[in-house]
């Protein structure tokens, strides 16, 4: 079992930054990456961005230029660098595990709110 827990959403201007942390525990023998997803009222949850235990990373074209995952593998941890936010940003942010058997694990969200 991996637990996750994330930090660092709260209400931010259009335009702004923030940054959300995930820490990870438990078994992380095997882990094959970590991402982030969103899930906005009424919309499907959505990959934003993802990197891989070689360091590669991977983003949503909405995001694309804005947002940037980052790892601290001696801290298990996984942030996302978010700026230039827009009100359509708005959502709970999840943070993702999935190891070499195919497991996913999730935390229990964040959110983050953006005013125009």
């Amino acid at each position: 079992q991996v637990q996750l827990v994330e930090s660092g959403g709260g209400l931010v201007q259009a335009g702004g930054s923030l940054r959300l942390s995930c820490v990870a525990s438990g078994s992380l023998f095997g882990i094959d990456s970590m991402g982030w997803y969103r899930q906005a009222p009424g919309k499907r949850r959505e990959l934003i961005a993802d990197i891989t235990s070689g360091g590669r990373t991977n983003y949503a074209d909405s995001v694309k230029g804005r947002f940037t995952i980052s790892e601290d593998i001696g801290k298990n941890m996984v942030y996302l660098q978010m700026s230039s936010l827009k009100p359509e940003d708005t959502a709970v942010y999840y943070c993702n595990v999935i190891n070499r058997w195919g497991s996913n694990y999730w935390g229990q969200g964040t959110q983050v709110t953006v005013s125009s």
